[in-house]
């Protein structure tokens, strides 16, 4: 039968590679996932190997002190340069509410208003 076909490709005027192109389509969408992995796997290996080694050997610069420590250091020199005896009042630190938010369950300022 697949013989027939190709047959009566040619008598209408039609080329194998005619015929072909779809095929080989069709087997290049099936097939794609199993070709593009590993494709891309050795690309990216090569490319790991390249860049390796082009760089070298060189080692990261090592750090003697943690970035933990080094917030605590810049955070202690922020303390020490800052004058603690001058800080906001309670009464100032509670003036980011409106005063009717917080007066409104009063009974001696709700006559106020």
């Amino acid at each position: 039968a697949g013989h027939r076909g190709l047959a009566a490709a040619r008598g209408r005027g039609g080329r194998q590679e005619d015929i072909m192109w779809p095929v080989l389509w069709t087997a290049i969408r099936v097939y794609a996932p199993y070709i593009t992995f590993p494709l891309a796997f050795v690309v990216g290996a090569v490319g790991y190997n390249i860049e390796w080694f082009i760089r070298g050997n060189q080692q990261p610069p090592v750090q003697k002190e943690s970035i933990f420590e080094l917030r605590e250091e810049r955070r202690l020199a922020e303390i020490a340069n800052k004058d603690c005896t001058k800080v906001l009042s309670l009464k100032d630190k509670l003036e980011f509410a409106p005063r009717a938010v917080l007066n409104r369950n009063r009974p001696d300022t709700a006559s106020r208003s």
